[in-house]
């Protein structure tokens, strides 16, 4: 079991894992952990007490990203009607995919030896995205027959259609086709009960 950090401490892991992010997306996974540390107003010695190797670091951002992500969910439905919410949800959605984009180096590898990590990220995702359409069906926004993995399976294309982050515009056009496509009013497609 893990205690709890000071609140100083757990400042300085926060601001890692946000620059941690902020490096990853722009410069991949062999972003400069000097530089990371630096930017994060933390010396080296600071970032390897916290993560002892780039592999932990990257596990670290990329469980904290997936975490962030799906916690985001129930707060947008705090103040946006469920299609709204859903919607600035997957355009965070791509960013954080774009997040791991810059990690994809490092994260097979890491995925495959730290046992439950990517079962831990599907599950957070799928009670996320689930968590965004039981709201709009209750509402009456979002169809009843629409399904999770489906909603992710679309939104993981769009990202990979509209590939690097200066085609950004294009996965926010992709996303309003996905909803128009998830709107209540458009009914149950033929051949479905």
């Amino acid at each position: 079991m893990q205690r709890a950090l000071r609140a100083d401490a757990q400042a300085n892991h926060d601001r890692l894992l946000e620059v941690a992010a902020r490096a990853f997306a722009e410069q991949g996974a062999d972003a400069s952990l000097k530089a990371i540390a630096a930017t994060a107003g933390v010396g080296i010695g600071t970032l390897y007490r916290r993560f002892p190797t780039r592999e932990d670091l990257i596990e670290a951002t990329y469980r904290n990203e997936t975490d962030r992500l799906c916690a985001s969910a129930r707060d947008l439905l705090a103040d946006r009607s469920p299609l709204a919410a859903l919607r600035a949800w997957a355009e965070a959605f791509v960013d954080y995919m774009l997040t791991k984009k810059g990690m994809a180096d490092a994260l097979p590898a890491i995925l495959a030896a730290r046992e439950g990590l990517r079962q831990h990220s599907r599950d957070a995702l799928v009670e996320a995205v689930t968590t965004l359409l039981t709201a709009g069906a209750a509402t009456g926004q979002l169809r009843r027959d629409a399904q999770p993995n489906d909603v992710l399976m679309a939104l993981g294309g769009i990202t990979l259609i509209s590939g690097h982050e200066h085609q950004r515009d294009l996965a926010s056009r992709l996303i309003v086709l996905l909803l128009d496509g998830l709107a209540a009013d458009h009914g149950t497609p033929p051949g479905r009960t």
